[in-house]
């Protein structure tokens, strides 16, 4: 390999950035799996919730009902149609058994089934209003709660629509209804009852429109909340397919005049010249072992964007993985103080790893040793089906703005400017396995960076099931 230089990709298979569609492809991929994955509030899963709200407010609506009948029925005499509103009442205890089923099998909620749902719910209070006295019963109001729900809820459309029906319905109970027949003792008490009802049924309205609309907003904005997050997410996920793009054309372009060192390093060390000079002899052995530490980057690059990624990785185990990995950071970075504490073990799981896990704790072993060269520490544990790796260092620390914004891109500590990539390409290593990455300031002094990642991410046994 020393003497070689790795072929280059043909003209045709690179775009204005110098990386190959292979490449480019890796990185959209890279970028989009947290985007695909979804969250509390993606989509319809607001109206999941509201859906939700409305099969609570139709209970009530049902409970209200009933005692409503009784106490008219049996407190004032009123003779009513019971078998069609028992029947109304049964209708919506089934829809609402019916709904909460269909819900379950959900995972969003579109207007559509909002729209669907709140009809119903006018289509059954008109009903129950046209045998109890159509508009001259006070709980017409009722059809307001109905239309300020659907103006929270819904799109302009259809809440028109539902105050366009309300305003039908209720012109509708003018002209044709059920009078209710009160008794004799009662005739002349008409219209303190009907002011009796209007005061109940006001009361009724100012208590659930406040409750229900609150709840409803609240699921709004905890769903705009939600998509603002992932806009910002996109946004940084953009971030690294660039830097991704422009670090494999990088290291497509280093690959030629790298492998042209080593091939006049190879040269000079064969001439007679430097094999009399011992001291010659020792410098162009360390350039040889830089060159070839500058052709492993490039080629660990090229491994982590390209179609070759994870084709040399080799099984082994967490235990032998995290003890492979810190001696050859200690090896590479020429230094002493790294210092390793293995709980995994007692735990050890066989795995195969992608390099890009490697290069990310790296990253994190890189910053440690950064803030305090004499000593960073990396420990390693198994816990609940995750793999938890701690790197610790005893600098200065986060400062809390830092800690708050951990993982964001730009957000350095040392203040240089593109700095700050490192946590943010490790956090979002660690977001792409549905991992996580957290860190905080010791109570001794420094900072100990969390990475916790899935074991069913690289498990043999999840890897032959895929």
């Amino acid at each position: 390999m020393d003497g070689e230089a790795p072929p280059r990709e043909p003209a045709a298979d690179a775009d204005e950035t110098g990386a190959s569609p292979t490449i480019k492809g890796r990185a959209l991929a890279f970028g989009a799996k947290a985007a695909e994955a979804p969250g509390p509030y993606d989509k319809g899963a607001a109206g999941l919730h509201n859906m939700t709200l409305l099969i609570q407010l139709r209970w009530i609506a049902v409970a209200g009902q009933i005692a409503t009948v009784v106490l008219v029925k049996v407190w004032l005499g009123v003779a009513l149609p019971l078998y069609p509103m028992v029947a109304i009442l049964a209708a919506l205890v089934t829809l609402n058994f019916a709904t909460s089923v269909w819900l379950g099998r959900q995972r969003e909620v579109g207007t559509r089934a909002l729209f669907v749902a709140l009809l119903l719910d006018l289509v059954a209070l008109t009903a129950q209003l046209w045998l109890s006295g159509g508009a001259t019963n006070p709980f017409t109001w009722l059809y307001l709660l109905q239309v300020t729900l659907a103006a929270v809820m819904l799109n302009t459309l259809a809440a028109v629509g539902i105050a366009a029906l309300a305003c039908a319905a209720i012109i509708g109970l003018s002209l044709s209804s059920l009078p209710l027949a009160f008794p004799a003792s009662e005739s002349g008490h008409t219209f303190s009852l009907y002011v009796a009802g209007m005061v109940i049924c006001f009361l009724l309205v100012a208590v659930l429109l406040p409750v229900f609309v609150t709840r409803v907003t609240r699921n709004l904005r905890q769903r705009d909340a939600h998509l603002a997050a992932l806009q910002q997410r996109a946004a940084e996920e953009e971030q690294i397919v660039r830097m991704g793009l422009l670090t494999a054309g990088a290291a497509h372009e280093l690959g030629t005049p790298l492998s042209s060192l080593s091939v006049i390093l190879g040269d000079w060390r064969r001439m007679p010249l430097v094999q009399n000079d011992q001291g010659m002899v020792e410098e162009l052995e360390e350039m040889r072992a830089a060159v070839q530490r500058c052709k492993a980057i490039v080629t660990e690059i090229l491994l982590s964007t390209g179609a070759a990624r994870g084709e040399q990785s080799s099984p082994t185990t967490l235990s032998a993985f995290i003890e492979t990995l810190a001696r050859e950071w200690s090896v590479y970075r020429s230094t002493k103080a790294l210092s390793l504490v293995n709980h995994v073990k007692s735990t050890d799981t066989p795995a195969v790893f992608d390099i890009v896990i490697k290069q990310a704790i790296f990253n994190l072993l890189d910053n440690a040793h950064e803030a305090s060269p004499g000593w960073v520490g990396l420990s390693a544990e198994v816990d609940a089906g995750q793999f938890i790796i701690k790197v610790s260092d005893s600098g200065p620390g986060f400062d809390q703005k830092m800690l708050e914004n951990i993982g964001k891109p730009y957000r350095s500590t040392r203040g240089r400017p593109g700095g700050g990539l490192g946590l943010f390409l490790v956090a979002n290593v660690a977001r792409t396995l549905n991992g996580s990455l957290s860190a905080h300031n010791t109570t001794l002094g420094g900072a100990e960076v969390t990475l916790r990642l899935p074991i069913a991410a690289f498990a043999i046994a999840e890897r032959i099931d895929a």
